[in-house]
């Protein structure tokens, strides 16, 4: 089956971004802890990325419905991503992770609604259940290899070095999607 060229460049940045934010996976809670931070910690962290990204989503997704400019939309998603990402290089407490978290999750509800809107435009109707699924499977499939790939990174170097390589992989995964621009 052939896919556009749009398609090709939205899977290719999807899954390099997968990879980059897939290294921290499980790993997250052993950061929290040697940070200082707990049980709840850990849980008030991953709340308040998911309570700023599905407010953002439907902001942002009530922004740009209908507009021409989602991938420019898009792109400052995935760039404020990396950015966040390098962002746990700076922190040392709890407190300062609520924040990079909170940074995430707006960048994941910039980016996510306008690379579904883009992805939908760009899948020819006769395989778009087959797309949707390849775009499925291989971010399931990129991550499993990312948790292992960070693991071995956080256990033979540091956590700097893990968040150093998460936001190079997802600056790369920005240029690759500006390429749709």
């Amino acid at each position: 089956m052939k896919f556009s060229k749009t398609t090709k460049i939205l899977l290719l940045g999807a899954n390099i971004w997968y990879f980059g934010e897939g290294m921290l996976g499980p790993l997250f809670a052993v950061f929290t802890e040697r940070i200082g931070g707990d049980i709840l910690d850990i849980t008030w962290a991953w709340a308040t990325y998911l309570l700023m990204t599905g407010v953002s989503y439907i902001v942002v997704g009530r922004l740009i419905s209908g507009k021409k400019y989602k991938a420019k939309v898009m792109v400052a998603g995935y760039g404020l991503n990396a950015l966040c990402t390098f962002g746990y290089l700076f922190v040392s407490t709890p407190l300062h992770l609520f924040f990079v978290q909170a940074g995430l999750g707006l960048a994941e509800a910039i980016g996510t609604p306008a690379w579904d809107a883009l992805y939908a435009q760009s899948v020819e109707k006769h395989a778009d259940t087959y797309a949707w699924g390849l775009a499925g499977g291989q971010s399931q499939i990129v991550t499993a290899f990312a948790i292992i790939c960070g693991g071995l990174i956080a256990h033979y170097t540091s956590f700097n070095v893990l968040f150093i390589v998460m936001g190079t992989v997802q600056v790369l995964a920005t240029f690759i999607q500006a390429k749709i621009i």
